[in-house]
């Protein structure tokens, strides 16, 4: 299965965010370009805002924290979090997400 926010790798699925730190909640928002918008209620300063997206998808994801890891983008708001223990089709029927319609009510 081939979406433009999540990829296939030897080592899991690769999932590619937009993150907004500092919001009033943490939560999912929908598509944002190629990406996966994600509101999140922590700051972006020592690493809170990264922990927090990484709690975030473990929760959202039902996988442990363990599992996730910032592939790359930990400075920046646009990251790629791989998840070793899902296959891509796998996280996106966990997120919600129907084809390019976004997500779907939770």
């Amino acid at each position: 299965m081939t979406h433009p926010i999540v990829q296939d790798t030897k080592g899991g699925a690769i999932l590619t965010i937009q993150v907004q730190p500092k919001a009033s909640r943490s939560e999912c928002v929908g598509l944002h370009g190629d990406a996966l918008k994600i509101r999140i209620a922590a700051p972006p300063v020592d690493g809170k805002a990264n922990e927090a997206v990484l709690a975030f998808l473990a929760q959202r994801l039902a996988v442990p924290p363990s599992t996730l890891a910032i592939h790359s983008g930990a400075g920046g708001r646009r990251k790629r979090v791989l998840c070793q223990t899902l296959a891509a089709a796998d996280v996106l029927a966990r997120l919600g997400l129907t084809g390019e319609k976004g997500l779907v009510a939770s």
